[in-house]
């Protein structure tokens, strides 16, 4: 009967441990910025690119919607397109640390969570001459060894999701249009533009989804707000 309940005690421990480091909800590990802070408001954020096949003309859709994003790019792809990352600023969209090769974190010793975020930071200071504030895990994955890094580092905190799209890998556009008729306002949303290992990779439903979806969110008045524009928990953070 004891070794029973042991071992239940540990499998909800090792439930409770997983949930942590992998649900955009947890805050075990750390404050998480989750939710835009207006019922009008979606923050449409991309990850891992910069990824010249799609982002210029993501950028122009954008532009013409008068919407601006947050893409967390990852080192290794600003500094093959350095160019882009400094488009993205000077047409007033945001940036954030994705790390510089797209590793999973909860097997990283804080001294290499800090070598892949500095060496992404130096990557988007070199191209862009700004420094993120914010990061993204990648795949939303943290141990209890990240916060610690980002406070002596000086980031804000780490900026997860409301809602995924689970636009990853090349797919019709169809199932993504279905799935972004389900984003409310109040939402991060989370979409890619790149690819953590392919640098040209297909993003086209992710732009074809947007085509469709981004002039009846902004008829119907939504904004579209950057992360750094955001409040929430993760800016505790910064003073704790």
């Amino acid at each position: 009967m004891l070794e029973w309940a042991a071992g239940l005690a540990i499998a909800g421990a090792a439930g409770i441990t997983t949930w942590a480091a992998v649900s955009p909800w947890s805050e075990l590990f750390g404050p998480v910025l989750r939710r835009a802070d207006s019922p009008g408001a979606m923050a449409l954020t991309f990850d891992d690119g910069p990824n010249p096949a799609i982002t210029p003309a993501l950028l122009d859709l954008l532009e013409r919607y008068g919407a601006r994003g947050t893409f967390f790019m990852i080192g290794r792809h600003v500094r093959a397109n350095p160019q882009l990352a400094a488009e993205l600023v000077e047409r007033g969209h945001a940036i954030g640390n994705h790390t510089d090769t797209h590793p999973n974190l909860i097997w990283l010793s804080p001294a290499r969570i800090r070598e892949e975020l500095t060496r992404c930071q130096d990557a988007i200071g070199e191209a862009t001459g700004l420094a993120p504030r914010w990061m993204r895990p990648p795949y939303g994955f943290r141990g209890p060894q990240l916060a610690p890094v980002l406070r002596k580092g000086g980031w804000t905190g780490m900026a997860l999701w409301t809602r995924a799209m689970f636009d990853w890998k090349p797919q019709p556009p169809d199932k993504m249009i279905r799935r972004m008729a389900r984003a409310r306002g109040g939402e991060i949303l989370l979409m890619h533009d790149g690819d953590p290992f392919i640098e040209r990779a297909d993003r086209s439903h992710v732009l074809r989804a947007l085509e469709r979806w981004l002039p009846r969110w902004a008829e119907a008045g939504m904004t579209f707000p950057t992360i750094d524009e955001l409040k929430g928990p993760a800016l505790a953070m910064a003073t704790s």
